[in-house]
């Protein structure tokens, strides 16, 4: 859900300014409007300064594996930290650039040494002491039988020197690892400086914001603060001199910071939801609606209960040993992963063997082994979500504009339900006990809805003409979303076909040698279902973000926000 926001347009006094804002920061709760907002030099600088802090914080977590233990740079040993998060990203900063000067003339003496290779341990201080007495080193090389149709480059340095020269490179950049590992050691202490610059990127940027008034002597600011946080934020108002405030509710005309809070099942999914953009204020958070969609979707791509498990355990790990975001992407991926489980036991599948085949399964309730049920069971799913989308965007349209503006969506979806239950009577011999003239008179009402009050606000006549067009572009764009779910199917098709092809390859070309055969039969199980995990998994997540970004959010209105809720804090670990 979209958390409510509470509008405040601050009168400060100009001299007053700085020391205000600075006491916004302290309180954390307020998110002040920069218009217009160009970076200075000098926040140009904090910019660059602050992403740099991230990428070391990114590299170091990784050399750790764990949050203080530097292992990966230094042995097993534990390192000692820096004493302060500034001197190790300067120490980590320049370590790094002489690290990347080690390795580039490590690989340029190892291509030496490659070129070198045909000559063996070759002095080249003798060939040196030849050329300057004239003789030529190419003839005494095809005198010897040396093809020398390629040339040949003759190194400075003979193959011992330059080993040497490797092992001292290498020794050094062992030297700058110990550094880097004790930075790696001090990552929180980096991490809180980044936050550190981010907090004085975000105070400066306010105190440029505000519009000037009384020839200079006043600034108006527009701020936003959570509405149930506003009491706090009225008593720090309250008692401050140099400020006078007005509170308000936000108006659609407003460009309201949008915030989102959901409960702890949905909160994961909202990492996909900002993957696209935020609802805008006023409008529906669609996240817990799409979620269990999505889930589904997942499912049914991935279509294998082995993968599922896979994928569950790995979520779960992460969740256990990650923090922050890595915690909801685990607990997105348990949920993924949880779920086709399920479908992957309903389909048969596990790691690619039918487990319909299994005797003692013969009572559980799989899917029927036609591919034409799953075929059909993607479309319908299809169809439903964009049904569902609909009434969404009605629901949302009648809360902010009135029912008479979500009249046509009625009467679309009245169309698209009689619609379906006329075919279903005719094609399919299903709902015989309705009568036809109750289907054929909810396709009428609704074809009328939607041809004449399309639009409240203009005449008849025009609606009509409007429509129509609506109505073309409403059935036009309705198949092609229904048809996109396809999709679903041919996925999951794909990945349990290529499933079984590896268990075929693995068991059909293993050699008849004890050992060696299981051997065989584990290399390719490995690799082919690595692989096509792999495959699937990456697949599993895109489409299903397609078909959410793009036929359900179309279907449900999605209307995006350009701003995000960023209160005015310093940032604390």
């Amino acid at each position: 859900m979209i958390v409510k926001m509470t509008k405040y347009t601050l009168v400060v006094l100009a001299a007053e300014k700085e020391g205000f804002l600075e006491r916004l920061q302290e309180l954390g709760l307020v998110d002040v409007t920069s218009i217009g907002w160009e970076p200075s030099e000098e926040e140009r600088t904090l910019m660059t300064l602050a992403e740099k802090h991230r990428e070391a914080v990114e590299c170091l977590r990784e050399i750790t594996g764990d949050v203080g233990a530097a292992t990966g740079a230094a042995g097993v040993e534990k390192v000692r930290p820096f004493s302060t998060g500034t001197e190790a990203f300067e120490k980590y900063e320049a370590a790094w650039r002489e690290i990347v000067v080690i390795e580039a003339e490590i690989a340029r003496y190892r291509k030496l040494l490659d070129e070198a290779a045909p000559l063996g341990e070759i002095d080249t201080a003798m060939i040196r002491d030849l050329e300057r007495h004239g003789v030529s080193v190419e003839s005494l090389l095809e005198e010897t039988g040396f093809d020398t149709s390629q040339n040949i480059n003759i190194p400075a340095e003979s193959p011992a020197e330059m080993r040497a020269h490797i092992a001292s490179l290498e020794d050094e950049r062992r030297g700058w690892d110990k550094v880097v590992a004790r930075a790696a050691a001090t990552v929180d202490s980096i991490e809180t400086e980044g936050a550190k610059l981010k907090d004085q990127l975000h105070l400066s940027r306010s105190k440029r914001s505000g519009a000037e008034a009384a020839e200079g002597s006043l600034v108006v600011m527009e701020a936003w603060a959570r509405e149930k946080q506003a009491p706090e934020v009225d008593a720090m108002l309250e008692t401050h001199p140099a400020v006078y405030f007005i509170k308000e509710r936000p108006t659609p005309n407003d460009e309201t910071p949008v915030e989102l809070h959901n409960s702890r099942i949905v909160r994961p999914f909202e990492f996909i939801a900002e993957m696209y953009a935020m609802p805008r204020y006023g409008t529906m958070d669609l996240t817990r609606w799409f979620a269990p969609f999505y889930m589904l979707f997942f499912a049914f791509c991935l279509a294998d209960a082995g993968y599922g498990l896979l994928l569950f355990a790995g979520g779960l790990f992460v969740v256990l040993k990650g923090t922050g975001a890595m915690k909801a992407i685990g607990k997105l991926s348990m949920w993924c992963g949880g779920a086709s489980v399920v479908f992957g036991f309903l389909a048969g599948s596990l790691f690619g063997v039918n487990m319909k085949e299994w005797g003692f399964m013969a009572g559980a309730p799989f899917f029927p082994d036609d591919d034409m049920f799953l075929f059909g069971a993607a479309i319908g799913l299809g169809v439903l979500q964009i049904l569902f989308g609909m009434v969404l965007k009605v629901v949302t349209t009648a809360r902010a504009f009135g029912i008479k503006y979500a009249l046509s969506t009625v009467g679309w979806f009245v169309t698209l339900l009689a619609g379906g239950a006329l075919l279903a009577q005719n094609m399919m011999g299903m709902l015989a006990g309705v009568p036809a003239v109750v289907i054929y008179s909810a396709i009428g009402v609704g074809a009328f809805m939607m041809l004449f009050l399309n639009n409240p606000d203009k005449n008849p006549l025009v609606n009509f003409g409007g429509g129509l067009w609506n109505l073309y572009n409403d059935l036009t764009g309705f198949l092609s979303d229904a048809l996109s779910y396809i999709r679903l199917f041919a996925i999951g098709l794909s990945g349990g076909a290529l499933a079984t092809v590896f268990n075929d390859l693995a068991f059909g070309m293993s050699p008849d040698i004890p050992v060696a055969g299981q051997i065989v039969t584990l290399i390719i199980l490995l690799v082919g279902h690595g692989l096509n995990l792999f495959m699937s998994t990456l697949s599993s997540m895109v489409h299903p973000l397609r078909l959410t970004f793009v036929e359900f959010y179309k279907n449900a209105g999605f209307d995006a926000s350009q701003r995000i809720f960023e209160p005015l804090k310093k940032s604390t670990k």
